[in-house]
C-alpha cells in the first residue's frame, strides 16, 4: 500500500468527538478516503484524482 499521509477535515478540527472522514492527496492520481475512528490500519478506499474531484463538484464543494 502507497504511504498516504491523511488530513482531517477543517470541520472537525478542535471539536469534540470529531471523528470524521480522513483523505489523503500526496500520491499522485489517487484520492486515499478512510474513517478516522479506525485504526491506522483500517480499511481505505482509492479512487482516481478525476473520480474524487467529479464527486466534490457533484456535492458543491
Amino acid at each position: 500500500m502507497s504511504n498516504f499521509e491523511f488530513k482531517k477535515s477543517s470541520y472537525s478540527e478542535g471539536q469534540v468527538n470529531s471523528d470524521c472522514v480522513e483523505v489523503a492527496t500526496n500520491v499522485t492520481g489517487t484520492v486515499a478516503v478512510r474513517d478516522s475512528k479506525r485504526t491506522a490500519d483500517g480499511p481505505v478506499i482509492q479512487v482516481t484524482d478525476t473520480a474524487w474531484a467529479e464527486f466534490a463538484r457533484t456535492c458543491g464543494t
